[in-house]
């Protein structure tokens, strides 16, 4: 993606209301149209050699680069990759995410696009979910709280409880990074699903997404000892005795804690298995980071943007994702 490009347009580069929505992407070609101006800018860009130059477009909606002859399509290699439902549906799902400003659930696409499977409404909205975190995003600079909270989350294989109860709740070990604005104020913030709050766990996340240099702020745990060792300004709050609250020491961190406690309660009603608690996260970092912005149809652009970039994954990946969380 290029990161130098021209601010996008409303009215130009996205649409802004629904009306202009349905007015675009009325039928399949002018959603493969939009794609292709996403995924290519500039130019067209073969992908077997990396040859720039327009291609040849066949009826069957082929891309033929005329260089070396290799045929693709605008779909191949994202998201969007050998799906059989509709584009403009795929789109329609976009702009209905994007404008819900506290999420969706599956079965809430499901009624909204009329869709007959839920399980298609589900692969829709976790393959969106995985194209909301930017390969190469800028790390966290400044001021950086760390810390961890544990989130109660809905598991069906719990096993039965002593008293004979089947438990459906299981609590997952999330940790936390956000940026501290001056005078006030909070900035982005990254999030990962992690298996414990050892060193090993917590020094690699912090790696990961904060800046060399920058000053971490965490609690009093001997897990980030290191952090100096690895090139970062240490200040550390112990709150074990402390006359100073543990949200007032270190408000960032314990506000977005509430937030997404409230935000998996709420809108997901708890019911999110801990496999799949990444996808998750990085649906509410994508919302987050972008709390400020004016327009819906811009969060509808860089979504898409984002989608024509990522990777696919096939829906037994997403059903059986890796069992330990990624680094990402």
């Amino acid at each position: 993606m290029n990161e130098h490009r021209a601010p996008p347009v409303a009215g130009h580069d996205y649409p802004q209301t629904w009306s202009q929505f349905t007015d675009w992407f009325h039928n399949e070609g002018p959603c493969l149209d939009y794609l292709e101006r996403l995924r290519w800018p500039q130019q067209f860009i073969c992908p077997k050699f990396g040859i720039i130059g327009a291609p040849l477009k066949t009826s069957r909606n082929r891309l033929v680069c005329q260089a070396c002859s290799h045929q693709t399509s605008v779909t191949a290699g994202t998201i969007f990759d050998k799906t059989r439902t509709p584009l403009k549906v795929w789109l329609a799902a976009a702009w209905y995410i994007t404008n819900q400003k506290h999420g969706v659930s599956a079965l809430g696409l499901q009624r909204v696009l009329g869709l007959g499977s839920y399980q298609t409404a589900w692969t829709l909205l976790h393959r969106f979910r995985r194209a909301m975190i930017r390969p190469g995003r800028e790390l966290l600079s400044g001021l950086v709280e760390v810390d961890e909270t544990y989130v109660a989350i809905g598991d069906k294989s719990q096993p039965v409880d002593v008293k004979g109860r089947k438990s459906r709740t299981a609590k997952t070990l999330v940790i936390i990074a956000v940026e501290m604005l001056e005078p006030k104020g909070f900035g982005r913030i990254r999030l990962r699903r992690i298996l414990d709050d050892s060193e090993h766990q917590v020094i690699p996340f912090v790696k990961d997404v904060v800046q060399v240099g920058a000053t971490v702020h965490t609690d009093g745990s001997a897990a980030y000892r290191s952090l100096e060792r690895e090139g970062y300004v240490h200040r550390k709050s112990v709150m074990l005795g402390s006359p100073t609250a543990a949200h007032a020491s270190m408000p960032g961190v314990h506000r977005v804690a509430a937030l997404i406690h409230r935000w998996l309660l709420g809108t997901h009603q708890g019911a999110v298995q801990p496999s799949k608690l990444d996808s998750y996260l990085d649906e509410f970092v994508f919302r987050f980071n972008r709390r400020k912005s004016s327009s819906r149809g811009m969060l509808f652009y860089r979504l898409l943007e984002q989608a024509v970039v990522t990777t696919p994954m096939t829906y037994q990946n997403l059903v059986n994702p890796p069992k330990s969380p990624p680094r990402s």
